[in-house]
């Protein structure tokens, strides 16, 4: 059984902020270019070891980067003797927009939860919090793990001992979608994380893989190989009522769900070039997703704000590309850095991906896509990929 993990293990101490005060407070609205935006500058001090590096590194992909105090648009103050005090006060409109004690969870806990305050009184949601899941090789297999977002307190999920892949949260619960070959085909299995529960979903003849769950938690889109080639197939979250919704001789790969759970976003074929796809998810005429300037398209994930879609681009190297979602720009592309099997953070700006190393390990980075700010996740060991972020 994995140890349960709670998202939120740190309590706060009474508020002493303009926002419990009533101020009014102007947020800056970005304009955000995909990789052409300037990060917005920070300064941050009294903050040491542990604590000034984790809250660094959670800004940092999240777009914000480190000046002086002349030149920082918010300056953030604070002490972590055991606890954490810390304050955030935006320079230009002289407004305090957080300041809190935090105790009750270890320090980088605590840091995160400042994080997760001080990016919400921007108007953002924070991911400080979050958690990833990720595919680690072990030998010639491989196992699934999860671990906070910045690679802190991984944990093991499964002992397969076989080929898995393809991990996918449940929105909202801490469960797991994955494809494993432990019965000797290619099935899919849910796994409950906080009581270790195993059950097989998806077990028909062929290839049964890429599990994606809807934004409400109902449905489950996958590719199934049942009727002949791979297709696109939906049914509910207990496996009733299982529809096919493409029908091709193509190999098609990588549903992803629209935010409004009424399109599934997909990697197919038109007249052999690989090409995004997108069909409703209750049925009906395929639609194809323009990526001007980015050809040979995979892996999409849809933004959880609906605004775009990333996806790899396959060429001479891998590359994360991303693209408006409702064809704006005339549905020219960006291309934004070496990578692949993007999925996008609850924020619809902060994507975990692939990238290949020389020696032949998988490392896991995270982007901040319209800065195009990158860390990789050094805290996790191995060679690792096809991360999914929980919503």
């Amino acid at each position: 059984m994995l140890k349960n993990v709670s998202f939120v293990v740190f309590s706060l101490a009474t508020c002493a902020s303009a926002l419990c005060q009533g101020d009014r407070i102007t947020v800056i609205k970005e304009a955000l270019r995909p990789g052409d935006t300037e990060p917005v500058w920070v300064n941050i001090s009294g903050l040491t070891g542990e604590a000034l590096e984790t809250l660094e590194f959670d800004l940092y992909v999240q777009g914000f980067n480190f000046t002086n105090a002349a030149n920082a648009q918010y300056l953030i103050s604070g002490s972590n003797n055991g606890n954490l005090q810390a304050r955030a006060i935006d320079a230009i409109n002289k407004n305090t927009l957080v300041g809190r004690a935090y105790s009750g969870a270890s320090l980088r806990r605590q840091v995160h939860a400042f994080a997760d305050d001080f990016v919400q009184a921007l108007g953002r949601k924070g991911i400080a919090r979050t958690m990833i899941a990720f595919k680690t090789e072990v030998g010639r297999n491989s196992e699934i793990r999860v671990a906070d977002f910045d690679g802190a307190n991984v944990q093991q999920v499964t002992r397969d001992n076989t080929i898995v892949a393809a991990p996918a949260w449940v929105p909202g619960r801490f469960a797991l979608f994955y494809t494993s070959y432990r019965l000797g085909n290619p099935n899919i299995f849910h796994h409950d994380l906080a009581t270790g529960r195993q059950t097989v979903f998806a077990k028909y003849s062929g290839l049964n893989t890429s599990a994606a769950v809807s934004p409400d938690g109902r449905r489950v889109a996958m590719i199934l190989s049942k009727g002949g080639s791979p297709d696109v197939y939906v049914c509910n979250i207990d496996g009733s009522d299982l529809k096919r919704l493409t029908e091709t001789r193509e190999d098609e790969s990588s549903p992803c769900w629209s935010p409004d759970g009424q399109w599934i976003c997909f990697a197919g074929k038109i007249n052999e070039r690989r090409a995004l796809l997108r069909v409703p998810a209750n049925g009906g005429p395929v639609q194809r997703i323009a990526t001007v300037g980015a050809g040979n398209p995979t892996e999409p994930d849809w933004s959880p704000d609906g605004q775009w879609i990333v996806f790899t681009r396959q060429s001479r190297d891998f590359e994360i590309c991303i693209v408006p979602a409702n064809g704006g720009r005339g549905g020219d592309a960006t291309i934004l850095v070496s990578g692949e099997d993007p999925s996008w953070a609850p924020n619809s700006r902060t994507i975990v991906f692939t990238r290949r190393q020389g020696d032949g390990r998988r490392v896991l980075y995270l982007l901040d896509v319209f800065t195009k700010q990158i860390k990789d996740v050094a805290r996790i060991s191995g060679s690792n990929s096809q991360p999914s972020w929980a919503r």
